[in-house]
């Protein structure tokens, strides 16, 4: 019987997980290699939407390429060799940390030759970064073919892109429509889709110009093949010995519970909310010091502080929190994130929200948890963590965790950006692992916004490199009824549910509250993560979605 796409797309994220669980077991790999093979074809199967043209044999991928390069350290195509690395003092050390945006870990450039990157981020952050790199050496394999003849002679195209990389290392003035000319013949494109990738990566803080980028690449894949300089991905001891074992969660955890300790905040009702850094912080105290009474006031300070408009609210509103029960916790642990506490004993006014009314008891007043988007496996580490009582010398004291409130970013199969996603089940792929729950939010209580909202099971991934159309329609066309895909949910829910139902950390009647905003479609062309982050789209559904956690609860 043969098998269908979905079929063999889902044996290749299998076959993809197994084998880089193989090679960081085994402490190092050459990409190009017979070890490496293993991923490359596993890859070139699956064929994930964010990576588009990456099956096809002469056309590089660009709008992939720059999500990538825009998630890895600047200048990591130009090394032969990679670490991946624990925290091991190189914090310490003279070196300047190289810090990608989008995807924020320390990475040092050692010299000409070799880059360390900081993996603090469980599982999840080293399956991401393997399925970026394997992306990179396939391009550059296509690079050099597209660079040389058939008997291996170099290009004349390959020769003034050469010529073109050294004027611009060099400071001199290029003629980029001339350089691009070029260059589209090397990456197997059109003029004018070489020169509009030109602009997009030279608008990227993060990385290097396209012309560098192409050249490296395919100067690394050629020298390997034609003078046995083999490139090599290798894992330190250290982070071989610490991963899986929480480390870095415990660290970040009990911070957080030795200050809701310090302040005498951890027999108060305590409501953890798994968010960004800045919509709970501005909903609240907008309506504090503003007297925002709707969530439309609300949203319109919000628009305001997010373009940046003259003489915004954004500073005010955090000096006034700072004086009325706001605690900031930066990251300290190396989990990379951070940690907001709101005490509202301290607000002046007796509501949280407008109609929303506060216990009059200070002490019975709630206390707002705040963290930072989780990634991937990471969430069950922190969460896990973040549940246990808070151990100080012999004595325990439990956490009175009366909510736990995931917001996130996710790929929705309904829909476009922006819409909005209410779970009733996490399914956690290519694992026997599901997690229905009762979710306190409903569908109903987003609907007459403007926003497309949709209910169902969420698929729960490896990772958002590891997804293709045929896996993903057959989800959400199956009896799963699957809505949209994300990274924690399931991780999330494992800790809940251990929490509260086998270990009895915390009350086995906890409320959990679940929503999501629409970052990508996968499923659209042109609407894939790699084709740009949401901008201001992403204000109105993400301040939505707080309200109404915070409604809601207390309501």
């Amino acid at each position: 019987m043969k098998r269908t796409r979905a079929q063999e797309s889902r044996a290749a994220i299998e076959r993809l997980y197994i084998t880089m669980r193989h090679l960081f077991n085994r402490g190092s790999y050459k990409p190009m290699g017979v070890s490496g093979e293993g991923l490359v074809q596993a890859l070139m199967v699956l064929s994930p939407e964010i990576y588009g043209s990456l099956s096809d044999q002469e056309k590089v991928e660009l709008d992939g390429l720059l999500y990538v390069m825009e998630r890895l350290p600047k200048g990591i195509e130009e090394c032969r060799y990679v670490r991946l690395i624990s925290r091991e003092g190189y914090e310490t050390s003279h070196l300047t940390p190289l810090v990608p945006p989008k995807r924020k870990r320390n990475c040092y450039r050692l010299d000409e030759e070799i880059m360390y990157v900081e993996m603090t981020r469980g599982r999840s952050d080293i399956y991401d970064i393997l399925t970026h790199l394997t992306f990179l050496y396939i391009e550059s394999r296509k690079i050099a073919r597209n660079s040389t003849d058939p008997k291996g002679r170099i290009s004349p195209n390959w020769k003034m892109l050469e010529d073109f990389v050294k004027k611009e290392k060099a400071g001199e003035e290029l003629d980029a429509e001339c350089a691009s000319s070029y260059l589209s013949h090397i990456i197997g494109r059109t003029f004018e889709e070489t020169l509009l990738a030109v602009r997009k990566f030279s608008k990227s803080s993060n990385s290097n110009s396209l012309f560098s980028i192409v050249y490296h690449l395919g100067k690394l894949a050629m020298e390997e093949t034609t003078h046995g300089m083999d490139r090599e991905i290798s894992f330190s001891a250290t982070l071989r010995e610490r991963i899986g074992h929480h480390v870095y969660g415990e660290m970040w955890a009990n911070r957080i519970k030795a200050t809701l300790l310090g302040k005498g905040l951890i027999q108060r009702p305590i409501h953890i909310i798994s968010a960004n850094l800045h919509s709970v912080l501005n909903t609240v105290y907008s309506h504090q010091l503003l007297g925002s009474d709707s969530f439309e006031a609300i949203e319109e300070v919000a628009t305001s502080i997010s373009i940046g408009a003259k003489n915004h609210p954004g500073k005010k509103i955090q000096d006034y929190a700072e004086k009325h029960g706001f605690i900031d916790l930066p990251d300290e642990s190396g989990t990379n994130i951070g940690v907001q506490i709101i005490d509202t004993a301290h607000l002046e006014k007796d509501t949280l929200l407008p109609g929303v009314k506060l216990p009059s008891e200070p002490s019975k007043r709630p206390v707002f948890v705040v963290m930072d988007y989780a990634f991937g496996e990471q969430a069950y580490e922190c969460f896990d963590e973040l549940l246990k009582p808070y151990s100080e010398g012999k004595k325990k004291y439990p956490l009175n965790v009366v909510s736990t409130s995931i917001m996130g970013k996710a790929g929705i199969l309904h829909g476009g950006k922006g819409d909005l996603m209410v779970p009733d089940s996490h399914v956690f792929e290519g694992t026997a692992d599901n997690y229905p729950f009762r979710n306190e939010l409903k569908k109903g209580d987003f609907e007459g916004y403007g926003l497309g909202v949709y209910s169902g099971s969420m698929i729960t991934v490896l990772g958002t490199s590891l997804q293709n159309r045929d896996i993903l329609t057959y989800f959400m066309e199956s009896s799963w009824k699957a809505v949209g895909l994300e990274m924690e949910g399931a991780h999330y829910q494992k800790a809940i549910q251990s929490a509260s139902k086998i270990r009895g950390s915390i009350k086995s009647n906890v409320k959990v509250l679940y929503a999501y905003y629409a970052s990508d479609n996968p499923l659209e062309t042109g609407s894939t993560l790699a084709s740009g982050a949401l901008g201001m789209d992403g204000v109105k559904p993400t301040y939505l979605i707080t309200y109404k956690i915070l409604e809601k609860l207390f309501q």
